[in-house]
């Protein structure tokens, strides 16, 4: 039979496996089911394990995961000339699309969002490719950073609990 710390082990274990898998997975807070376990642990173990050096690395990571998760997005939107509307309604058309073709409906909604608006402002379909694409690819590069991050955050946390 397992003890509670075990059993609790077990919890922080598939919050963080389930947190890699969030990742890659719109709408799925994966730093943040990442963090959750390992606060779990932390909690349960009476605040003693991780040690307080591993638990404010861990800790970290998963805040650098959830900046990129929210932030970038939307600042490689910016970067790439989308205005602040476009960015936010990108936002919105790419959440929605996830639940009709999934992780995909993200990307397309994202990049056709962003090209279509900033087209209709802008008359430029070159300056609307560019602000296209650099919203995609950050959106792509959040997705790789979560997944870097969480995957650390297991590694990390495997290896000090």
């Amino acid at each position: 039979m397992l003890g509670t710390v075990e059993a609790v082990w077990l919890a922080a274990l598939a919050l963080l496996l389930v947190g890699i898998l969030g990742s890659l997975v719109p709408g799925l807070p994966g730093p943040a089911l990442s963090l959750a376990g390992v606060l779990s642990y932390w909690w349960a173990t009476g605040y003693t394990s991780p040690g307080t050096l591993a638990l404010a690395g861990l800790v970290g990571l998963g805040l650098l995961g959830l900046a990129a998760d929210w932030f970038a997005a939307p600042l490689g939107a910016k970067a790439g000339g989308a205005s602040t509307r476009t960015t936010a309604v990108a936002g919105v058309v790419g959440f929605a699309l996830l639940f009709v073709l999934g992780p995909l409906g993200v990307v397309v909604g994202v990049a056709g969002t962003v090209f279509l608006l900033e087209l209709r402002a802008s008359g430029d379909p070159r300056g609307s490719l560019r602000a296209a694409g650099t919203a995609t690819v950050a959106v792509l590069g959040s997705a790789l950073a979560q997944l870097v991050v969480t995957g650390a955050m297991l590694v990390g946390f495997l290896l000090v609990a």
